[in-house]
């Protein structure tokens, strides 16, 4: 993730390229072409990414009322094929896409965040998002997509309070009234971001689920936007 001037961009309908790096789609799967440097030690990352999508998402959903913050489930099962030269590593599994937009920048929109999302056995997707808007409002909602891709609205599951990350970023997320969810991994934790593995049960099933937690609060911080470039490049 390296942030470029406007010179560095190129789009047509289907691709989209940002200074050495690509997104392509070529009718039946996202191609994403990764050429970039990592930081904070200047080692480069090569490879390509292969997303085909299973399911292809049929609504977009408003995360607020006035309908400034858009978020759509594109792609919520998909397979995901990866290879990558720097590093040497390559994998292959389950995925998901998503997006989100709006006319406005999400710190503006929000306070935080909380999302997860499962496969379930017969092929449906379960995706859990809430959090708490700017303006002090909650939103939230528990969805099943199925496979033809159509999202059916579902009663939001009891909370569960994980711990916290290293930062001390809160973890919420959700399960069946009376089941525990479990944190099996933390794939990466920052001052304001965390993605994790979890162990949970969600409509009768038991699930392992990729779960975030966004804060927006600490996102807009001074010292956390002048730690950002450290982490993030920045080639004007």
């Amino acid at each position: 993730m390296t942030e470029r001037g406007n010179s560095a961009l190129w789009r047509d309908r289907s691709t989209l390229k940002i200074g050495p790096s690509q997104v392509h789609w070529d009718g039946n799967s996202l191609l994403i072409d990764v050429n970039e440097v990592g930081a904070v030690w200047p080692l480069k990352t090569r490879g390509k990414i292969r997303l085909t999508p299973e399911v292809l998402g049929q609504r977009r959903f408003r995360l607020d009322p006035s309908g400034r913050h858009v978020w759509e489930p594109l792609a919520p099962r998909s397979r995901v094929d990866v290879s990558f030269s720097e590093p040497d590593i390559s994998w292959s599994g389950l995925g998901y896409l998503d997006a989100n937009h709006g006319s406005e920048s999400l710190e503006e929109g929000f306070a935080d965040w909380q999302w997860s999302r499962a496969h379930l056995a017969n092929g449906d997707t379960a995706v859990i998002y809430e959090g708490k808007l700017r303006d002090g409002d909650d939103f939230g909602m528990a969805l099943r997509i199925a496979s033809d891709g159509n999202a059916e609205v579902m009663e939001m599951p009891a909370p569960v309070v994980l711990g916290r990350t290293n930062w001390q970023v809160n973890r919420l997320t959700r399960a069946d009234a009376g089941h525990e969810a479990r944190l099996r991994a933390t794939w990466e934790d920052t001052p304001f971001y965390s993605r994790s593995a979890l162990a949970t049960r969600l409509w009768g099933e038991d699930v392992v689920a990729v779960h975030e937690s966004l804060s927006l609060d600490r996102f807009r911080s001074p010292i956390v936007q002048w730690m950002l470039p450290w982490r993030m490049p920045r080639k004007p």
